[in-house]
Protein backbone atom coordinates (compact mmCIF):
# COMPACT_ATOMS: atom_id res chain seq x y z
CA UNK A 1 0.00 0.00 0.00
CA UNK A 2 3.16 2.55 0.67
CA UNK A 3 3.89 1.73 -2.76
CA UNK A 4 1.10 2.67 -4.34
CA UNK A 5 1.13 5.94 -2.22
CA UNK A 6 4.15 6.60 -2.96
CA UNK A 7 4.04 5.66 -6.75
CA UNK A 8 0.78 7.55 -6.70
CA UNK A 9 2.73 10.59 -5.32
CA UNK A 10 5.63 10.51 -7.47
CA UNK A 11 3.48 11.00 -10.71
CA UNK A 12 1.80 13.75 -9.37
CA UNK A 13 4.85 15.44 -9.25
CA UNK A 14 6.44 14.90 -12.16
CA UNK A 15 3.32 15.17 -14.54
CA UNK A 16 2.92 19.00 -13.81
CA UNK A 17 6.41 19.47 -14.64
CA UNK A 18 6.24 18.85 -18.26
CA UNK A 19 2.90 20.90 -18.57
CA UNK A 20 4.90 24.46 -17.60
CA UNK A 21 6.82 24.42 -20.99
CA UNK A 22 5.77 27.45 -22.63
CA UNK A 23 5.94 28.33 -26.41
CA UNK A 24 7.00 31.86 -27.02
CA UNK A 25 5.33 33.46 -30.47
CA UNK A 26 6.30 36.58 -31.77
CA UNK A 27 2.67 38.86 -32.70
CA UNK A 28 2.85 41.15 -35.76
CA UNK A 29 2.19 44.91 -35.19
CA UNK A 30 -1.15 46.22 -34.79
CA UNK A 31 -1.23 50.13 -34.72
CA UNK A 32 -4.40 51.67 -33.33
CA UNK A 33 -5.09 54.93 -33.84
CA UNK A 34 -8.44 57.20 -33.00
CA UNK A 35 -9.87 58.52 -35.87
CA UNK A 36 -13.00 61.13 -34.27
CA UNK A 37 -10.75 62.58 -30.65
CA UNK A 38 -11.93 65.56 -32.29
CA UNK A 39 -15.30 65.01 -31.87
CA UNK A 40 -15.01 63.28 -28.75
CA UNK A 41 -12.80 65.71 -26.88
CA UNK A 42 -14.86 68.44 -28.24
CA UNK A 43 -18.53 67.05 -27.08
CA UNK A 44 -17.32 66.37 -23.43
CA UNK A 45 -17.69 69.22 -21.19
CA UNK A 46 -15.91 69.34 -18.01
CA UNK A 47 -19.42 68.05 -16.34
CA UNK A 48 -21.08 65.09 -16.28
CA UNK A 49 -23.24 64.73 -19.12
CA UNK A 50 -26.30 62.49 -19.32
CA UNK A 51 -25.49 58.95 -19.65
CA UNK A 52 -27.80 58.11 -22.55
CA UNK A 53 -25.67 61.69 -24.75
CA UNK A 54 -22.36 60.20 -23.42
CA UNK A 55 -23.14 56.67 -24.62
CA UNK A 56 -24.53 58.19 -28.00
CA UNK A 57 -21.33 60.29 -28.92
CA UNK A 58 -19.13 57.52 -28.09
CA UNK A 59 -21.29 55.33 -30.52
CA UNK A 60 -21.45 57.67 -32.99
CA UNK A 61 -17.15 58.14 -32.79
CA UNK A 62 -16.73 54.45 -32.69
CA UNK A 63 -18.80 53.99 -35.91
CA UNK A 64 -16.74 52.71 -38.57
CA UNK A 65 -18.01 53.68 -42.07
CA UNK A 66 -15.39 51.40 -44.02
CA UNK A 67 -17.33 48.37 -42.65
CA UNK A 68 -20.45 49.63 -43.52
CA UNK A 69 -23.32 48.53 -45.92
CA UNK A 70 -23.22 51.69 -47.83
CA UNK A 71 -19.67 52.33 -47.85
CA UNK A 72 -18.34 52.83 -51.53
CA UNK A 73 -15.31 54.12 -53.38
CA UNK A 74 -16.68 56.99 -55.02
CA UNK A 75 -18.76 59.00 -52.48
CA UNK A 76 -16.71 62.01 -50.43
CA UNK A 77 -19.17 62.09 -47.48
CA UNK A 78 -22.07 59.74 -45.52
CA UNK A 79 -24.59 60.91 -43.63
CA UNK A 80 -25.60 58.11 -40.76
CA UNK A 81 -28.39 58.87 -37.77
CA UNK A 82 -28.26 57.02 -34.82
CA UNK A 83 -31.43 57.11 -32.39
CA UNK A 84 -32.24 56.24 -29.09
CA UNK A 85 -35.69 57.04 -26.86
CA UNK A 86 -33.84 60.14 -25.76
CA UNK A 87 -32.59 61.62 -28.73
CA UNK A 88 -30.84 61.14 -31.89
CA UNK A 89 -27.54 62.34 -33.65
CA UNK A 90 -27.28 62.94 -37.92
CA UNK A 91 -23.31 62.52 -38.39
CA UNK A 92 -21.58 63.25 -41.53
CA UNK A 93 -18.20 61.29 -42.02
CA UNK A 94 -15.94 61.72 -45.04
CA UNK A 95 -14.59 58.84 -47.02
CA UNK A 96 -12.00 58.08 -44.61
CA UNK A 97 -14.46 57.53 -41.80
CA UNK A 98 -13.59 61.27 -40.01
CA UNK A 99 -16.81 63.15 -38.33
CA UNK A 100 -17.21 66.02 -40.20
CA UNK A 101 -20.21 67.38 -38.82
CA UNK A 102 -23.00 66.80 -36.11
CA UNK A 103 -26.59 67.62 -35.45
CA UNK A 104 -27.90 66.51 -32.58
CA UNK A 105 -30.90 67.10 -30.57
CA UNK A 106 -32.00 64.89 -26.82
CA UNK A 107 -35.21 65.66 -25.00
CA UNK A 108 -35.59 65.73 -21.20
CA UNK A 109 -32.09 64.76 -20.25
CA UNK A 110 -30.03 64.94 -16.95
CA UNK A 111 -28.40 69.50 -17.05
CA UNK A 112 -25.35 70.49 -15.78
CA UNK A 113 -25.04 72.15 -12.89
CA UNK A 114 -24.37 75.64 -14.79
CA UNK A 115 -27.53 75.51 -15.94
CA UNK A 116 -29.63 74.75 -13.41
CA UNK A 117 -27.80 77.25 -11.07
CA UNK A 118 -28.42 79.49 -13.65
CA UNK A 119 -32.34 79.03 -13.92
CA UNK A 120 -32.18 78.83 -10.04
CA UNK A 121 -30.75 82.33 -9.61
CA UNK A 122 -32.78 84.00 -12.34
CA UNK A 123 -36.30 82.25 -11.89
CA UNK A 124 -36.01 81.10 -8.01
CA UNK A 125 -39.38 80.14 -8.36
CA UNK A 126 -39.63 78.50 -11.20
CA UNK A 127 -39.89 74.80 -12.13
CA UNK A 128 -38.67 72.84 -15.32
CA UNK A 129 -41.15 71.12 -17.01
CA UNK A 130 -39.21 70.34 -20.40
CA UNK A 131 -35.76 70.74 -21.90
CA UNK A 132 -34.27 70.07 -25.40
CA UNK A 133 -30.75 69.72 -25.74
CA UNK A 134 -28.91 70.73 -28.94
CA UNK A 135 -25.85 70.30 -30.05
CA UNK A 136 -24.00 71.44 -33.42
CA UNK A 137 -20.34 70.05 -33.90
CA UNK A 138 -17.90 71.22 -37.41
CA UNK A 139 -14.55 69.86 -37.85
CA UNK A 140 -13.55 73.63 -38.71
CA UNK A 141 -15.80 75.51 -36.24
CA UNK A 142 -15.71 73.65 -33.37
CA UNK A 143 -18.99 72.84 -31.28
CA UNK A 144 -21.93 74.83 -30.01
CA UNK A 145 -24.26 73.18 -27.50
CA UNK A 146 -27.86 75.32 -26.58
CA UNK A 147 -30.53 74.63 -24.14
CA UNK A 148 -33.99 75.29 -24.60
CA UNK A 149 -36.14 75.04 -20.89
CA UNK A 150 -39.62 75.07 -20.34
CA UNK A 151 -40.13 76.58 -16.74
CA UNK A 152 -43.59 76.82 -15.19
CA UNK A 153 -44.57 78.96 -12.26
CA UNK A 154 -48.52 78.44 -11.53
CA UNK A 155 -50.06 79.99 -14.70
CA UNK A 156 -47.34 81.25 -16.27
CA UNK A 157 -45.04 79.34 -18.81
CA UNK A 158 -41.82 80.98 -19.92
CA UNK A 159 -39.38 79.55 -22.39
CA UNK A 160 -36.03 80.34 -22.14
CA UNK A 161 -32.60 79.55 -23.77
CA UNK A 162 -28.79 79.16 -22.64
CA UNK A 163 -25.93 77.51 -23.32
CA UNK A 164 -23.58 75.39 -21.83
CA UNK A 165 -22.10 77.57 -19.10
CA UNK A 166 -25.65 79.00 -18.26
CA UNK A 167 -25.81 82.14 -19.84
CA UNK A 168 -29.30 83.25 -21.42
CA UNK A 169 -29.18 83.63 -25.17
Amino acid sequence: MKKVFLGLFLMGLTIPSYSQIIKTEELSEVIVYATNYKYLSNANSQEVTSIPVTALERKVAAYDIKNSDIYMDEYDYYEVAFYIPEGKILAAYDKDGKIIRTAEKFKDINLPVTVKEAILERFPEWTITKDIYLVTYHEDKGINKKYKLKLVNGDKVLRVKLDAGGNFL
